[in-house]
């Protein structure tokens, strides 16, 4: 477990936090059963999932999901407008941890003048207060976590409130029971500083590097969008991320120039069993031509049953592995000082 050099640093407790991720989802589960809706849906043919940062990773999770079972068409916005498109048959979901979150309020006041459907999900703020104003519905989640820690309460509830809504027919109820029932499982294993925890021998291997991560497209490629953010934001280190088949068409012609700057980025392949035949071979040929010109190539191999469990457990290692890059550092992974400069900045105009 977590050693006395180690809690010196995270001073704030991060490890408590993500250790009780299973729990978190079980807490999302019941606030998901207590959903009631009061508006009207059955106009929706477009879904827009609006946030920012933390918050809006859970609206590309939930698309990942539902794409296959949704009727409407699933969009995720990071903006403070909406595109054209948007009108009186669009659901705007707003997603925003804090409530406060300038580009989700304005994306809201522009959805409104629009006439669509509103709804959103927050902790507190003038996002609660906006929808409240106009009768909108609204999930209200537990606050005092950073947004990115709290990706069971801004995502799990959603799955029950469209269903609510007979905008889905399925919300994975027994897929979520067993997911958190298999984190809680890897917790006491991610949880320990030392080689046996393929967390901490990512994190050993890529601290002092440049991730490049790499997913599948309609899988693992919203993961890896995932593991750059967390790396980024607790780890404190710069990653980049991009999507199979996508970068065999552009990224893959960059490793040629500049050795010896490649020989500083180690390749994080993301991989699940659910994958298109051509996807597959485009991954084993592509990983050749790169060879050893990175660093390394490390392959993930997601885990579970269920197609949701594996990717809950490719986004678990990685919270974990972007915890012990930041203790590796030396560094409290909680602050994140240069986006709290830039808000106290912006405020001031």
């Amino acid at each position: 477990m977590l050693s006395k050099k180690y809690r010196e640093i995270d001073k704030a407790n991060m490890f408590e936090i993500i250790y009780r991720f299973p729990e978190q989802i079980r807490e999302a589960m019941e606030i998901g059963e207590r959903v009631k809706i009061k508006g009207n849906y059955s106009k929706v043919r477009k879904i827009v999932f609006a946030g920012m940062g933390g918050s809006a990773i859970s609206g590309d999770i939930l698309s990942l999901f539902l794409w296959k079972v949704a009727s409407q068409s699933l969009t995720v916005t990071r903006n403070y407008y909406l595109p054209n498109w948007v009108g009186e048959d669009t659901l705007v979901f707003c997603f925003s941890y804090s409530g406060n979150t300038e580009e989700t309020l304005s994306t809201l006041e522009d959805a409104t003048r629009r006439g669509a459907v509103v709804a959103g999900i927050s902790s507190d703020g003038t996002l609660m207060e906006r929808l409240e104003e106009v009768g909108a519905d609204f999930i209200k989640i537990p606050g005092g976590f950073p947004p990115r820690a709290s990706l069971g309460y801004l995502t799990i509830p959603l799955f029950y409130f469209l269903n609510c809504a007979n905008l889905i027919s399925d919300f994975f109820s027994t897929d979520l029971e067993q997911t958190a029932a298999s984190l809680e499982q890897y917790c006491k294993l991610f949880a320990r500083d030392f080689d046996g925890n393929i967390a901490f021998k990512i994190a050993s291997e890529i601290y002092d590097s440049i991730p490049v991560i790499y997913g599948e497209a309609d899988g693992t490629a919203v993961v890896a969008l995932r593991w750059r953010t967390q790396l980024e934001e607790n780890g404190k280190i710069l990653a980049f991320h991009h999507s199979i088949p996508e970068l065999n068409h552009n990224e893959i012609v960059g490793w040629e120039n500049n050795p010896e700057l490649l020989k500083r980025l180690i390749v994080i392949w993301l991989r699940d069993r659910e994958i298109h035949p051509q996807t597959a071979k485009r991954v084993t040929f592509t990983k050749e031509i790169i060879g050893d010109m990175a660093k390394n190539q490390i392959e993930v191999q997601s885990k579970g049953k269920s197609f949701f469990e594996r990717i809950f457990y490719l986004i678990y290692l990685g919270d974990w592995v972007s915890y012990w890059v930041a203790l590796l550092h030396g560094v409290d992974p909680s602050p994140v000082d240069k986006i709290n400069k830039l808000k106290r900045e912006l405020a001031r105009d």
